[in-house]
């Protein structure tokens, strides 16, 4: 996210929003690798797991699909296909159980038609679209000392900031109905929900870092708009 150039508050806001989402990065890989290695006393895999929460929350038309990658999993509200990664898929590890029900918390918040979720699926198009172009622009203003372009890519950016933040509730929202849903049907023990819960936990602060990280750029590029105005 250099976006041109450094400049002091690319350093003072930016940078250190970068080394906590690394931080974030490391921390959610090590805490899954930690307990990947700790199996489950039900023995069941995490697309067991996962039709299991579905079948107990009355949700009967949403697939259960296995996806290339490590911790690719995700949700599709659009097809309703849970996809699941390698590493969770076929797994009987506590991470890999806390990561399905995840998962299925989302599909448990589409069929419950949660707020949030639906927003934020509607706002996928015009986030993807500002968080590539919008900064862009607004360097582009900059330097051409138009502030209706940088203006216009601040907009767009906004979108994508939006995104971000509404991305919080949801996925601390999936997380809940995860943990609740694992308690409520005895799929893991007490030991092994506290294992599933800091799985959940580290995984959390990888979004709370993006957020981080994307709000960090957004204030950057008004702070250079308001310098430049200044100046002007």
């Amino acid at each position: 996210m250099g976006y041109f150039y450094m400049d002091k508050y690319y350093i003072i806001l930016v940078v250190p929003a970068l080394i906590i989402s690394m931080l974030a990065q490391m921390l959610v890989k090590g805490t899954f690798n930690k307990y990947d290695r700790v199996g489950s006393s039900k023995n069941m895999t995490g697309a067991e797991v996962a039709r299991y929460i579905l079948k107990a929350n009355g949700i009967h038309d949403v697939q259960v699909a296995r996806v290339s990658g490590r911790l690719t999993d995700h949700y599709d509200p659009r097809k309703k296909i849970l996809r699941l990664s390698e590493a969770t898929y076929g797994s009987t590890s506590v991470a890999a159980i806390g990561v399905a029900a995840h998962e299925t918390g989302h599909a448990i918040q589409h069929d419950v038609k949660y707020g949030p979720l639906a927003l934020r699926s509607s706002l996928v198009p015009a986030a993807n679209i500002g968080s590539s172009a919008g900064p862009y622009i607004a360097i582009l203003g900059l330097f051409l000392r138009m502030p209706v372009i940088i203006n216009i890519g601040l907009l767009m950016f906004a979108a994508a900031i939006l995104f971000y933040l509404i991305t919080l509730p949801v996925e601390f929202n999936a997380s809940r109905r995860a943990i609740a849903s694992l308690d409520s049907t005895g799929l893991l023990m007490k030991n092994e929900l506290t294992a599933a819960k800091r799985v959940l936990n580290a995984a959390a602060m990888t979004y709370v870092a993006s957020a981080l990280v994307a709000v960090a750029s957004f204030a950057r590029l008004l702070l250079l708009s308001g310098q430049r105005r200044d100046r002007d």
